[in-house]
């Protein structure tokens, strides 16, 4: 990775210069994109986040949007208290500390934040793991195969041992790959810590998921035998596919 940094005015982007060649603030735009014919899809959750064809890559490009019940009223706009500290402006720079120490997270490409007085909105570009499914929606359909559980422990815990506290660690940011490796992302909020009571609240937070998951969706594959394996394979820390 080759890291820069632009600063224009009231915009701020930051990115790897070996994945996009130059940059201005068109390329944090859909429409942009959208004239180039290189948007090839979309999905929606708080925003839409859109894929875009880069040479034999695809990214995906989010902006960041409230949600709750302050997300009626100020959609996008932040309390500015200096850019190190924005939203996309963290998660960029810890999306890239996880990348380079070697962890299943999608290649950070770039983030642009832009003042507006008081406030600030910001936007954040990384690459889309080819093939993946999120862990919410393989289960829907198909339940892991035996071992995947305590596969996917152990690399939790691998996370936890850099102190990665994933803030919102839940079954839809655990993707799963063509070839089975799983990857974690989304790491808006999240922060690198010492140990404490946060792990097992991440670990908690998983399993809320699930069980919320469960309660939607009748015939979900999953069930409590398939967390005590993933709690095995996280007490007993072993390496698993990295998915790089």
């Amino acid at each position: 990775m080759r890291i820069e940094q632009q600063n224009e005015g009231s915009v701020a982007i930051v990115y790897d210069a070996d994945r996009m060649l130059q940059v201005d603030s068109h390329c944090f735009e859909p429409w942009y994109w959208e004239a180039q014919s290189a948007l090839v899809g979309q999905a929606s959750g708080r925003g839409t986040t859109w894929f875009v064809q880069r040479g034999e890559e695809q990214w995906a490009l989010r902006h960041y949007r409230r949600g709750g019940l302050i997300g009626k009223f100020n959609t996008d706009h932040y309390l500015w208290t200096g850019l190190e500290r924005t939203r996309a402006w963290r998660e960029w720079h810890l999306t890239k500390a996880l990348y380079q120490r070697g962890l299943p997270v999608p290649a950070p490409v770039a983030a642009r934040v832009c003042r507006h007085g008081l406030v600030y909105s910001a936007d954040l570009i990384t690459l889309r793991i080819a093939g993946a499914t999120p862990l919410s929606q393989h289960l829907q359909t198909a339940a892991l195969a035996g071992g995947e559980w305590e596969r996917l422990g152990a690399l939790l815990r691998r996370f936890h041992e850099v102190g990665l506290d994933h803030a919102d660690l839940n079954a839809h940011n655990i993707l799963l790959d063509e070839s089975g490796n799983f990857w974690l992302i989304d790491f808006d909020r999240g922060r690198l810590r010492t140990p404490g009571p946060w792990q097992q609240r991440n670990l908690q937070r998983l399993q809320r998921s699930l069980k919320k998951l469960q309660g939607l969706s009748i015939g979900l594959c999953w069930s409590e035998v398939d967390w005590a394996g993933l709690l095995e394979g996280y007490a007993a820390g072993e390496s698993g596919r990295t998915g790089r």
